[in-house]
């Protein structure tokens, strides 16, 4: 009888992030700079709707549940519209890198324009919602209220946060490859990165767009960013690599004879 899975098998999605993965990397810099952009202006949305949901509730008893729950909103735009996100891109091209090492340049080409392009994607939307006065100024002071939660942990905690968020958009980019349903795409998406909501956790470009708006406030110093945004990044690189691609190389590879 043939053999006839009903999901695919932890193989078949790892062929498919290599596949992916092997279409990115030979996109020219302009076009992966401009999916960046539009990938980091777009996550400034996760972080305005959960300010928006608080701020309409106000006080009231599941506010801050309810602005967790609509805060995927920004990522769903993002990943189902096939922008170029840093943290997607510490699975997808590693993939390659762990079978053939001539990908390492070319990933680091990869990584360096999508991280510079999400977050000045990530300034522009925050000055956007600060300096124009197109977003209401309770809604701002409810994104900028979050930047300066954000930034407010030490560098070792905000290291291991960003791990953990890292860790979860990982899972995203691998989970997502199991289906082509746009509809089980959104649901794993939601899901998934509500949990950085919930959990609090650092993201270096959803997470960034908060705190840069508390910087274009005046409430976080620029060195201060900095400092938060290295920690944030690099947590998010091991959750994503160490954790999420290792792992999954491992399960497949290991199984081969």
């Amino acid at each position: 009888m043939a053999d006839e899975r009903v999901r695919p098998g932890a193989d078949d999605i790892y062929e498919n992030v290599k596949r992916d993965a092997a279409e990115e990397l030979e996109r020219p810099v302009a076009a992966l700079a401009f999916s960046g952009l539009f990938a980091g202006a777009t996550l400034g949305f996760s972080g305005l709707a959960s300010a928006g949901a608080t701020s309409l509730l106000g006080g009231a008893a599941g506010a801050e549940l309810l602005g967790a729950l609509v805060y995927p909103i920004g990522f769903v735009a993002a990943i189902i519209g096939r922008a170029q996100l840093f943290t997607e891109n510490t699975l997808y091209p590693m993939t390659l890198v762990f079978d053939e090492r001539r990908y390492v340049r070319a990933t680091l080409r990869l990584w360096a324009v999508v991280w510079l392009a999400n977050v000045v994607g990530a300034l522009a939307f925050a000055a956007l919602a600060v300096d124009s006065g197109a977003v209401s100024h309770g809604i701002v002071a409810g994104v900028v209220d979050l930047g300066e939660k954000m930034a407010a942990g030490s560098w070792s905690s905000n290291l291991w946060s960003g791990l953990v968020a890292g860790w979860l958009l990982a899972l995203v980019a691998w989970t997502i490859e199991a289906t082509d349903q746009a509809s089980g795409q959104i649901v794993l998406i939601w899901v998934l990165t509500a949990l950085i909501a919930i959990g609090s956790f650092d993201h270096c470009v959803s997470t960034t767009a908060e705190v840069l708006a508390a910087v274009v406030q005046g409430t976080v110093s620029v060195g201060h960013f900095f400092g938060w945004l290295a920690a944030v990044t690099l947590g998010n690189v091991i959750g994503g690599v160490a954790i999420v691609g290792v792992l999954n190389y491992g399960q497949v590879r290991a199984g081969e004879s």
